[in-house]
């Protein structure tokens, strides 16, 4: 990560006129943090982690979302001992299964899949046999493969990526339902930029960031381009993070 973004860094860097540094964070919470205490003024969030850096810092704004991202999906997953199908409706037969999400503040890990699963079923703890929290969406690929946990919510793109590069075994982990579509990551940036690096300073980021067009750039997020974003984009997002209790 740290080659990856650097590089995007350094395109920021030379389009800004600014010095641009990367700074490495361990997890979602770790960077809305980072963001609060001003250590970065950028961020490249999830849909739940940015709207938390948002309301922590007054004026800050979701500026830009890669092409791929109002649309984005959660896969669930199940190892095939779980006698699960694959099927376009909510699989309420995971009910009584044991089950990882992702990280704790993953929106497509966490977020929207337990959404979905109180939509349909109730709270996770009362639902399941067992709950985990794997940390991110490769581990719970191979929680669920392994059959540590029968079924798991991932992220659409990471289980694709695995898939292609051979690291899963379809034979052992399937599918077994994509969600609908829901907004997720972006870019936002702090409110007092502009009265930092000059008005219109915000402005002129976004504009580089949808000016990002280098393939080896945009490998590091993975997406296709970046589009423009807004705040109003995420409020399902905010008010699903209300309703199950993760915002308050």
């Amino acid at each position: 990560m740290q080659d990856r973004f650097s590089l995007v860094a350094d395109y920021l860097s030379r389009r800004l006129s600014v010095p641009v540094e990367y700074v490495p964070v361990k997890d979602y919470a770790a960077t809305v943090i980072a963001f609060r205490n001003n250590q970065v003024q950028l961020a490249w969030f999830g849909g739940l982690s940015g709207v938390q850096a948002r309301r922590l810092v007054a004026g800050s704004k979701a500026i830009a979302q890669g092409i791929e991202d109002p649309d984005f999906r959660s896969y669930f997953i199940a190892h095939v001992s779980a006698g699960l199908k694959p099927g376009k409706d909510f699989p309420r037969e995971i009910a009584g299964k044991s089950f990882t999400f992702g990280s704790m503040g993953s929106t497509s890990g966490r977020l929207m899949p337990e959404y979905f699963i109180r939509q349909h079923l109730g709270v996770p703890d009362e639902v399941f046999s067992r709950v985990g929290f794997s940390g991110d969406h490769t581990q719970t690929n191979a929680l669920v493969q392994s059959g540590a946990y029968q079924v798991g919510a991932v992220n659409y793109q990471v289980w694709e990526e695995e898939v292609a590069a051979g690291l899963i075994d379809t034979d052992n982990v399937r599918v077994i339902w994509k969600t609908p579509s829901y907004p997720d990551y972006q870019w936002t940036i702090r409110g007092d930029v502009d009265a930092t690096w000059g008005e219109g300073f915000a402005e002129r980021v976004r504009a580089a960031l949808i000016g990002m067009k280098d393939p080896r750039l945009l490998e590091a997020f993975p997406r296709s381009g970046f589009i423009a974003a807004k705040n109003a984009d995420f409020v399902e997002i905010l008010a699903i993070a209300k309703e199950i209790g993760l915002i308050d």
